[in-house]
């Protein structure tokens, strides 16, 4: 692999937070506002160790809040990166939450964040290539750029 490329592989994150009372709402579920925070982290962490590069967010697209996340239950925050522009860090990000005492797990957040490499001047620099060296790595990355265009194109048939 050369410096100017990198795989999805080297750029999948995952976190865990437990869900405590200080981010939480009056009905005991996670705050949107942690949430997005988490995935950002999450995200810029992904997009970190695929350009080994300082990385800034720039945009987060449409956030599905699917379901909640319990007070006292694990959010797990997954993020790899799917495809890349001379500068922008195009990253997947998706939360579930699980419940280890029922041994639970359910899908509960997903967008899809674009992070830009700087270098020490906080000047946009140029990223490495994706490459997807295995089936299930170009599975991942067809599919997230498949949704993303899927709910691109449903903005634009709402904003007719």
């Amino acid at each position: 692999m050369s410096e100017d490329t990198a795989t999805l592989t080297s750029s999948y994150t995952e976190m865990t937070e437990m869900l405590l009372p200080n981010d939480t709402n009056a009905l005991g579920r996670a705050l949107g506002g942690a949430v997005l925070h988490w995935m950002d982290i999450c995200g810029a962490i992904a997009s970190l160790r695929f350009s080994n590069q300082s990385v800034v967010t720039a945009s987060m697209d449409h956030v599905d809040f699917k379901g909640p996340i319990d007070l006292g239950e694990i959010a797990v925050i997954e993020a790899y990166v799917y495809d890349t522009g001379r500068t922008s860090i195009n990253v997947k990000v998706d939360v579930r939450a699980e419940n280890p005492q029922e041994n639970e797990t359910r899908e509960t957040t997903s967008s899809f964040l674009t992070f830009v490499a700087i270098d020490e001047d906080g000047t946009p620099t140029e990223v490495p290539e994706l490459v997807c060296e295995t089936e299930n790595e170009q599975a991942l990355r067809e599919r997230a750029k498949s949704r993303r265009k899927e709910e691109l194109e449903a903005l634009v048939e709402r904003l007719e």
